[in-house]
């Protein structure tokens, strides 16, 4: 049994590493079910932070998601192409962090918060 205030390291970067990675799933609108899970589940408050912030990232990629779209029919793809690679970017960025830095939640740069 941990003490209060105590949280363990594995399960810590398990969780937030899975709230970061489930934007992988963002063709499945569902995929933001994850972190909504993990933020209600969790006591540990960097889980939670991390979760809130994956929760965001969500919102940003399909907010941006529906702006590129069409701009890349007519930029041939170049639009969706940068985005793609972007937000899959800056996702590997964070579960990297999340697994290095398990203390430390991540915040994605250049994003809107909504919670």
């Amino acid at each position: 049994m941990q003490s209060p205030g105590v949280f363990d390291p594995d399960k810590r970067k398990l969780l937030s590493a899975l709230s970061h990675g489930s934007i992988f799933l963002s063709g499945l609108v569902i995929s933001i079910a994850i972190p909504i899970a993990v933020l209600f589940v969790s006591d540990d408050p960097v889980v939670k932070d991390n979760a809130k912030e994956a929760i965001n990232f969500h919102f940003n990629v399909w907010l941006y998601g529906l702006i590129l779209v069409p701009l890349s029919f007519i930029t041939l793809g170049l639009a969706g192409g940068i985005w793609w690679l972007v937000h899959w970017g800056l996702t590997l960025w964070a579960i990297s962090h999340s697994l290095n830095k398990p203390d430390q939640a991540f915040r994605y740069p250049f994003i809107f918060r909504l919670l």
